[in-house]
């Protein structure tokens, strides 16, 4: 299944968002400027072979300097919303007491060039990156960092709540639990397999008092959060494939979702209370469980779980990305992550299936049936991108076809999942999201896992658009085309439209 920008553009309803996402840590640099203070990712990728070939995020994409071209070049390209996450230790370096007034104003400026350029803002308040003094803590093992995420969300909420559509409290708590706490790939580098749980109620937590704090300033800004999701496929026949695939599911999905979505964990982390001190109060599940305006769903592939501790067949990056004791490499683990035969696989060795897309949806219709309306708030891949110069001219050309068939293939698949007789057809998806919009510091990864429609030079600092960019931005000009064309015909017919398009939520500048 292929599709042309144009083609594309005619199934996307009107008021279907598509933006572009990225993160703080991953395109600011400037760590050590305007009153930043150091972050646990700061101290994680400082140490020696920490980061593939020791990549340094001191300059990532250099965002900070360049955020106004970065506007720029995103207003060029169309895109409805720009998903952007604050940097905690860029407002308040000690995760806790005073403010820096220069790390507030960079983001009143992001906001205001954003609104002046006809872009919604969606912001997160938590994308990975915590102050060093609340990692020498215990960093999301301490439950007084929650509190300290509710008191950041009250900060701002205070600054930027006129300017802001959305608000994403806390993104992918699955990936700091599993990379940061239970197996030490990621910051703050623990490796405390089970003994982790802790941090995955700390964290829903701290989103349930951070939605607390928004709300109780009164902001008109939608919010929501943001989990990852990944279908759990056996590899085999086998009952034990089956079963393990199954424990995958709870432990990579449902843990992190029913709590929000459901009010309680899955059973079988529920039984395990027997047998550990996990025993969250009444209190605590409602803080987590508050209704949402909308969930977010970052997708990027399906995973093939098989019984055992298997013998490392997954290719390093997806072991990096999805857990190194689930792929074979920790003696004893009772399953692992194995490949997909007859699968397209990203530069990180991630499968490209997008028909589980549908499979994602659905299952989540099926598991939620409250489910609020969602928007896919990540969605993209890595490729080795190809450079070509043109001697003559000098310019340069990027031809990403792969990542052009896996926008288009996703979204189109995303859009029949929730269309009437669709399996997903209960869920009103709002919207999705590009990840991303530059070449970035892919965390553990470095600068090995280009993801952006835009390429970076590592070197000079200039950004040259993709072939994807381009062709985001013709699907883009040609939905905005149709749009136009649709009212002109209205008008001409004397005719009142059926209804008007929803629009994004209003913000002041």
């Amino acid at each position: 299944m292929t599709f042309s920008a144009k083609d594309l553009a005619a199934k996307i309803p009107p008021a279907f968002t598509l933006g572009i996402a990225t993160a703080a840590f991953q395109i600011e640099g400037a760590l050590d400027e305007d009153g930043r203070g150091p972050s646990g990712w700061d101290v994680f990728a400082a140490k020696p072979g920490a980061i593939v070939d020791d990549h340094s995020p001191a300059i990532a994409c250099d965002h900070y300097h360049r955020m106004p071209e970065d506007v720029a070049l995103m207003k060029h390209l169309g895109i409805d919303s720009y998903r952007f996450s604050l940097s905690w230790s860029r407002i308040q370096p000690g995760g806790s007491g005073p403010v820096n007034s220069a790390g507030l104003d960079f983001y009143d400026r992001l906001l205001d060039q954003l609104l002046a350029s006809g872009i919604s803002p969606m912001v997160t308040l938590y994308h990975w990156d915590t102050p060093l003094p609340l990692d020498e803590a215990g960093g999301w093992m301490n439950r007084d960092t929650a509190y300290r995420l509710g008191e950041f969300a009250a900060i701002a909420a205070a600054a930027y709540g006129d300017r802001v559509a959305r608000w994403c409290t806390v993104n992918e708590p699955a990936t700091v639990t599993t990379n940061g706490y239970a197996l030490g790939l990621h910051a703050p580098g623990e490796a405390l397999l089970l003994k982790a749980l802790p941090t995955v109620h700390h964290q829903l937590l701290g989103h349930g008092l951070a939605l607390q704090a928004l709300r109780a300033a009164n902001v008109p800004g939608e919010i929501g959060m943001t989990n990852v999701y990944s279908p759990m496929l056996p590899a085999s026949i086998n009952p034990l494939d089956k079963l393990s695939s199954g424990l995958m599911d709870v432990a990579q999905n449902r843990l992190f979702a029913d709590p929000v979505l459901l009010g309680k964990y899955p059973d079988a982390i529920r039984a395990a209370t027997f047998f550990t001190s996990f025993s969250p109060s009444d209190e605590d599940m409602r803080l987590i469980s508050q209704p949402l305006d909308y969930y977010g769903l970052n997708y990027y592939m399906p995973t093939c779980v098989a019984a055992g501790p298997g013998e490392g067949s997954v290719p390093p990056g997806m072991a990096e990305a999805m857990g190194d004791d689930l792929s074979g490499t920790t003696p004893g683990a009772p399953f692992h992550i194995t490949s997909f035969p007859d699968a397209e696989i990203t530069a990180y060795g991630w499968p490209i299936k997008p028909e589980y897309m549908a499979v994602a949806l659905g299952e989540m219709a099926e598991r939620y049936p409250d489910l609020p309306p969602v928007f896919i708030t990540e969605g993209g891949a890595s490729f080795e991108d190809v450079i070509i110069t043109d001697h003559a001219s000098g310019q340069i050309m990027i031809p990403d076809e792969r990542r052009i068939r896996y926008l288009a293939q996703h979204i189109a698949t995303a859009l029949e999942a929730t269309a009437p007789g669709g399996p997903a057809e209960s869920i009103d998806l709002k919207g999705y999201y590009v990840w991303s919009l530059l070449d970035n510091f892919e965390w553990s990864a470095g600068y090995k896992q280009p993801f952006g429609l835009l390429h970076v030079d590592p070197g000079t600092q200039e950004r040259t658009p993709k072939a994807s960019y381009y062709w985001l931005q013709e699907m883009l000009a040609a939905r905005k085309d149709a749009a136009a064309a649709a009212v002109g015909a209205v008008i001409s017919t004397g005719l009142e439209p059926e209804a008007e398009p929803e629009a994004e939520p209003a913000a002041e500048a």
